[in-house]
C-alpha cells in the first residue's frame, strides 16, 4: 500500500466541551474532500461524527457510513452520504469499517471511540494488519491514553517484540501527510487481513 484512498474516522457522537473538537472534525472533513480521500465512519449525523461527514460532503467529497440497525434512530443516520451500510450488529459494523479503510484516525470521543481504536491497535500489534493508526490529539485529548501506553511499556506489558505503532498529530493539517508517509513505508501486501481471519474476529 503506497497511497491512502479511504480513511476511517472514529469519533464521538457528541460534540464534547471544547469548540476545537468540532472545528477539527470540520477541518479534517474539508481536508479529506480536497485530497480526494473517501471518509468511512459510523454513519451518524450528530456530534463529531456528523461534523466530519457533513464537512466532507459539503466540500464535494465522498462518504461511506456504516451503522448497526439499532443505532440508526439513536445516532440519526446521515442519509446524504453516497453509501450507507446498515449492519445487523456492532461486530459486522467494525469488520466492514476495517475492510473499507486504508487507515484509521481517532478524533476525540468516548468509550465506543476508544474501543474501536484499541481494537485496531491490538490487531496491528498481533500482525493482523499494517494499516496506519493515528491519534488526532486535539487540545491534548489523548494525553491520558498516551501516558497509559507509556506506563504499559515501562511495566513490560507492552514488550519490545509487540510494539504499538501509533501515530500522533496535534494539528489537523498534519493528519493526512502522516498517514500517507506511514502507508508508503508499509511493505506491500501487509495492510490486508486475511478474509477468514477478519470473519473470526
Amino acid at each position: 500500500m503506497s497511497k491512502i484512498k479511504t480513511v476511517c474516522v472514529y469519533c464521538g457522537s457528541g460534540p464534547g466541551t471544547d469548540p476545537r473538537f468540532v472545528e477539527s472534525a470540520i477541518a479534517l472533513g474539508k481536508a479529506m474532500a480536497e485530497s480526494g480521500i473517501r471518509l468511512v465512519y459510523g454513519g451518524g449525523s450528530i456530534g463529531l461524527m456528523g461534523a466530519v461527514a457533513t464537512s466532507v460532503l459539503d466540500h464535494g467529497g465522498t462518504v461511506t457510513g456504516i451503522i448497526p440497525g439499532f443505532l440508526t434512530v439513536r445516532e440519526n443516520a446521515l442519509r446524504r452520504v453516497q453509501e450507507l451500510i446498515v449492519t445487523p450488529d456492532m461486530h459486522e459494523r467494525k469488520r466492514l469499517m476495517f475492510e473499507h479503510s486504508d487507515a484509521f484516525v481517532a478524533l476525540p470521543g468516548g468509550i465506543g471511540t476508544l474501543e474501536e481504536l484499541v481494537e485496531q491497535l491490538t490487531w496491528q500489534q498481533l500482525g493482523r494488519h499494517a494499516k496506519p493508526v493515528l491519534l488526532a490529539n486535539i487540545e491534548g485529548f489523548w494525553e491520558p491514553l498516551l501516558a497509559l501506553l507509556a506506563h504499559m511499556r515501562e511495566t513490560q506489558f507492552i514488550r519490545a517484540s509487540l510494539a504499538v505503532d501509533i501515530l500522533k498529530a496535534e494539528r489537523v493539517e498534519d493528519i493526512l501527510p502522516r498517514l500517507q508517509a506511514a502507508a508508503a513505508r508499509a511493505k506491500e501486501g501487509t495492510a490486508e487481513m486475511e478474509p477468514e481471519i477478519a470473519r473470526r474476529l
